[in-house]
């Protein structure tokens, strides 16, 4: 087993932590440390700082009520002690500051997004309505032209009789 120098170890933790955050499989390959190690030094180091590191999703996401609570402990915090949280913790002040916008307007997203549904639902109406208009329209037209059609009819009978009745009082 290859033993590092104390010195050595806090530069290679340091490239794990912000503001480098190199991934541990990418500096295992830089290195050739075991990832295994790199982990286990980086859990080390945050313990001893007195920070566990944040429980993340399996994709690596704060669940949203860690996120909430981290937007309330920096709340009060300046730029510097806001920096050094975000080092103790594998955060980025942008992250942050992305959260607290996210936070603000929580509330403020639920009435789009019911307009947005009903303006959706009303789309879809719309579009059903003027479908049966042109389904109607369309029917319209073929009656009229239908009832055109009989009434041309309709005359051309009435002539033929007519034709047939002079011819006949012609061959008497």
């Amino acid at each position: 087993m290859k033993q590092y120098s104390e010195e050595f170890k806090s530069s290679i933790i340091a490239k794990m932590l912000p503001p480098n955050s190199m991934s541990v499989p990418e500096l295992a390959r830089e290195t050739g440390i075991p990832k295994d190690t790199l982990y286990t030094w980086r859990i080390k180091q945050q313990r001893a700082n007195g920070d566990a590191p944040a429980k993340q999703t399996a994709s690596g996401e704060l669940r949203s009520e860690e996120k909430f609570a981290v937007v309330i402990e920096t709340a009060s915090l300046n730029e510097i002690e806001r920096s050094e949280y975000c080092r103790r913790k594998g955060l980025y002040p942008e992250q942050i500051s992305a959260w607290r916008n996210s936070c603000l307007q929580a509330n403020a997203g639920v009435p789009i997004k019911v307009d947005r549904e009903r303006l959706r639902q009303q789309a879809k109406e719309i579009k059903r309505l003027e479908t049966e208009l042109q389904r109607k329209e369309k029917a319209l037209a073929e009656t009229a032209a239908l009832l055109v059609l009989k009434k041309k009819v309709h005359r051309l009978w009435e002539e033929s009789e007519d034709e047939k009745s002079i011819l006949r009082s012609d061959a008497k």
